[in-house]
Formats: structure tokens, sequence, C-alpha cells
């Protein structure tokens, strides 16, 4: 039975990013270890994917002598598991899973790109995390964006470019279809949820999933929504994520706004989000950079209409005026115009949230990509990989 490690910096990642691909990869014949930091998601992530995990000490910080004994300690598990695979994903767990994989010989070295924090970076940042980058890059057999766009940026900077591929159409893990759609309990729930908020009868709902930083286009957003509120009193911004103070923080006038508009609603991280994207009409993503997201499918498939930044992953969810609309990063007047065309055209909506839904359904299946994972393992423990 070929052994199989999967590592993330942060068990969430595990949990949702990647949820149900390690219970998979354990019923085709894989003996599955996952790694990652520790947290409070490891009970329900050991009982969802039914393999054991081992906790590391991994911080999403640049700490060097954490990093080095991190390291240390990673090589020595390899050595006592043995592995043939270890797969990691995330720039933390990349970097050290990788060459702890290298130094413990481990036979077949996979690093997955699902994002470049470097992109949004300048200066002195910017070298060190690109330089991250491509010290990821070096011990490992096969590097994965998980974005065609992404493929070609790096491609076009000079990392990894004879190691590469993108598997199936892109993302980490699919979308499960079935379990992001609607269903009479999924409405009954959205309903209570309206209610709870104090949604009025001609309100919308907005939804926004992910951290609550700058990055993620957050400034944009709070400043867009203000605008149209005023308009459209009625309607709600519905956010879903934890907001984060040491990395990437909001400025003062955004976090008023966060936390004083009447009108924007933070419920926290949600576990299962499918309630809340029941009760909206339009997911709202003006992220700065992505690799291939996970919250727009999701979104999609549960019948929201999509308003995207016009960026790597996104632009290859969402064809601009076809099953969505894509804005300029950073661009406030564009994102609220975008805001504005859905809000006042129900119809507009409604088209775009049953094209988008098809096309996520048809491109995106989650078995599909699996299976394609599953395939490029076998070929490389088979001894197709180039070192």
């Amino acid at each position: 039975m070929p052994k199989l490690v999967r590592m993330t910096t942060v068990p969430v990642s595990l949990q949702f990013l990647l949820r149900g691909q390690m219970r998979f990869m354990k019923e085709q014949g894989f003996d599955v270890t996952m790694i990652s930091s520790d947290g409070p998601e490891l009970g329900p992530l050991i009982a969802q994917e039914g393999c054991p995990h081992i906790s590391v000490t991994l911080t999403r910080k640049i700490t060097p002598w954490q990093d080095l004994k991190s390291l240390i300690r990673l090589a020595r598990i390899f050595r006592k598991i043995k592995p043939d695979i270890v797969h990691t994903h995330t720039p933390k767990a990349g970097l050290i899973g990788m060459w702890a994989a290298m130094f413990a010989a481990v036979p077949v070295r996979l690093h997955t790109i699902a994002g470049l924090p470097w992109m949004e970076s300048s200066g002195l940042m910017r070298f060190v995390l690109k330089t991250v980058e491509k010290l990821t890059a070096l011990p490992a057999h096969k590097v994965y964006p998980n974005s065609k766009a992404l493929l070609q940026y790096l491609q076009q900077q000079g990392i990894a470019r004879n190691k590469m591929k993108v598997l199936g159409s892109g993302s980490s893990n699919g979308i499960n279809s079935s379990f992001f759609s609607r269903s009479p309990e999924l409405e009954s729930a959205a309903a209570a949820l309206k209610n709870e908020a104090g949604l009025k009868g001609q309100g919308m709902v907005w939804i926004f999933i992910g951290r609550l930083v700058r990055d993620k286009g957050m400034g944009e957003l709070l400043d867009s929504f203000s605008s149209i509120h005023k308009r459209y009193p009625d309607d709600q911004l519905w956010l879903l994520g934890n907001e984060e103070q040491d990395l990437d923080p909001l400025d003062e006038h955004h976090r008023k706004l966060l936390h004083e508009h009447p009108a924007v609603r933070c419920w926290g991280f949600q576990p299962d989000v499918r309630p809340y994207l029941a009760a909206a009409e339009v997911l709202v993503f003006p992220s700065y950079r992505e690799g291939f997201p996970n919250v727009p499918m999701q979104a999609g498939a549960m019948g929201c209409a999509l308003i995207l930044s016009d960026i790597n992953g996104c632009n290859e969810i969402v064809d601009h005026g076809t099953n969505g609309l894509l804005v300029p990063v950073k661009q406030m007047q564009a994102l609220e115009q975008a805001m504005e065309q859905l809000r006042a055209d129900a119809q507009l909506r409604h088209r775009l949230a049953s094209a988008i839904r098809e096309k996520i359904v048809t491109r995106f299946d989650q078995e599909t990509l699996w299976h394609i994972i599953l395939a490029e393992y076998q070929e490389l423990l088979q001894g197709g990989k180039k070192h």
C-alpha cells in the first residue's frame, strides 16, 4: 500500500480547501497521513477524512529559527513513516515540506501553488517571498499551479518551468455540485438567517466569504456597499470570515465601516457556508490575488450571481457578461457600477447565476479532478517523474 502525505500550514486548509480528497485517496488504496500545525479543527478534520494527523509547528509569518526546527522535526517524521509521496499546499508547508522530503529521500515530492503572496508585495518583501517560491520548487519533482493563468505567470517569472502543469481545468479540489446545491432544508435555514439578521421584504443580501483583510478587496467592497446602501437601504452585506490584525489588516476607516455600519453583518468563520449562500443573491469577491479560488465556485454552484476581480483564477471561472461580471482590481468605482448593474436588473442576475452553475458543474466536477490527481500519483509512482 503506497504511503501518501498531504500537508498544509494550518489544519483548516485540509478541512475545507481539500475536503474529502484525503478520504478518497484512502479509499483508492493509499495509506494517507495528514500534516499541519495544531488547531481546533483537528478533531473534525480527522473524523471527516478518516486519516491520521501529525502536528508540526508551522507559522504563516517569516520565522527562520522556528522554521529550521520544524524542518528538522519533519525530516525525522518522514524518515520514520517513509512516505512514497509528499504533496504540499500553501507557502510555508511547501517550503518546509519539500526540503524535509528531499532530506528524507522521499521518492515523489509534489507542491500545489494556489496563489502568490509576493504578487501584492514590493521591495525587499517581494524579493524574499519570490525567493521562497523558487526555493520551494527546487526540491519538488512536480509543481502544480491551480490555474492556467497562474501557470503562465510563473513561467514568465522563471519559476520551475520544466516541472509545472495544471491538473484538469484547474482548482485544488474541484466542486461537489450535489453538496453545493439548493434544497428545501437550506432554503428554510436561509429564511431563518434572514429573519435573524432583520432583513426587510425588499432587501437583498450581498455576500463575501474569506479573510477580512485588505488584499481580499475588503476596503473596496465596504466603500462600494456603503454607496449602494444609500440607494437600497434595505440591502445587507454579509461577511463570512475572520478579521486579521497581524497580516494585512484593514485601515481604521474600513475597520469602522466593518464594525459600525448598520447593514454590514459579520458572521465570523462558518464551517458550512451553504445556508448563507442560499440567502444571498450575489457573491462579491474583489480579491487582489488568487490561485483558483473555491469560494466563487461554491457560490456559483449554489445559484448566486458572481462579481469577481479580473485576476488569475477568477477570470477562468467567469466569462464577463456571460456567466458573471469581472471588475478591474482595486477599482472601487467599477465595483460599485457592477453592483448597481446587478441590483437594478433581476433578470440579468438570474441569467448569470444559471449560466455559472452550468459551467461549474460541467468543467470543475470534484470527483473528475480527484481521479485526475489519482492518475498523476499512479504515474509518478511508476517512475514518471523527472528530476
